[in-house]
């Protein structure tokens, strides 16, 4: 996904970075149903198992696609998700949880094919019920393509999650990151 690197210019650095915050501010706020509009009808969303490695072999610590990962979802799956959030039934999500997603340390880089490689740090605070509190922090890469008739101005293509821990300690997976 990271090719030649081609600069974008500020105006458009500014409204990929707004956009990724408001898509953050969309899931924190439980408004799921626009969230899932900002992904694109062919919205690959994945996260890979990580694996502890020594140094030397540490850009191979990420499973390839095709191989182990936590979950790898498209739009249709992405839906049902978004569907069964909504009906309260979803046990890992009841009572549901509280999130604050803080992206950061943005990169963005033109592709030959008019769509960016974006790359972004993320740190995720959930907390649900009384007592139960998690900080999830990884790096997303992204594929991003414009889509001038859409609100928010662009669509998430890819979305790779690259999660910071080899063990996942979180009592699920449930959140969109």
């Amino acid at each position: 996904m990271l090719s030649q690197k081609l600069r974008v210019d500020a105006e458009t650095e500014r409204a990929i970075t707004r956009f990724l915050y408001d898509e953050a501010e969309l899931v924190d706020n439980m408004e799921w149903d626009t969230w899932l509009e900002c992904m694109h009808p062919d919205i690959y969303y994945w996260a890979p198992v990580r694996e502890n490695r020594v140094a030397r072999e540490r850009s191979e610590e990420f499973y390839p696609k095709g191989t182990s990962v936590y979950f790898e979802e498209g739009h249709e799956y992405l839906r049902q998700r978004v569907f069964r959030l909504q009906t309260n039934m979803a046990w890992a999500e009841e009572p549901p949880s509280r999130s604050r997603h803080l992206v950061t340390n943005i990169r963005i880089d033109a592709r030959e094919d008019g769509n960016f490689n974006v790359r972004s740090n993320f740190l995720i605070y959930r907390s649900r019920g009384e007592r139960s509190q998690d900080t999830i922090a990884g790096e997303r890469r992204d594929i991003i393509v414009s889509a001038p008739e859409f609100e928010y101005g662009f669509k998430v293509l890819e979305r790779e999650i690259r999660f910071d821990m080899a063990t996942i300690l979180v009592k699920n997976l449930s959140l969109f990151y």
